[in-house]
């Protein structure tokens, strides 16, 4: 799946990153605690949270996530849409709630994989 399907399939909004929508993604996490997303830690994957400060950005980075999506319409500040785009890191923003969109990408054959 690419993360323009993702966008797609989510209704999402492009806040950074445009460029990179033919990116592949294999999996998925959903949260808003950074130490689980680093307990998940697979590469190409997306990470879907409501959490909006720069620690998100600096998470996905360390794990080589390769798209960000803010649940429930969440929107990050100039600042961290700077540090994304820095860092290859795409963003997008769907007004989906985190279990509505986690289960629309599953559908779709984005899986998380055991833990």
């Amino acid at each position: 799946m690419t993360v323009r399907n993702v966008r797609d399939k989510l209704g999402a909004r492009v806040l950074a990153g445009e460029d990179h929508l033919d990116e592949e993604v294999r999996s998925a996490c959903g949260s808003d605690m950074m130490s689980d997303v680093l307990a998940f830690s697979k590469d190409h994957s997306v990470l879907l949270t409501g959490l909006c400060n720069p620690q998100v950005i600096r998470t996905a980075e360390m794990l080589d996530i390769v798209c960000i999506v803010f649940v429930r319409g969440k929107t990050p500040d100039e600042s961290m849409l700077q540090m994304a785009e820095e860092r290859g890191i795409i963003i997008l923003s769907t007004g989906h709630r985190m279990f509505s969109a986690c289960g629309m990408l599953y559908e779709e054959g984005l899986h998380g994989g055991a833990v």
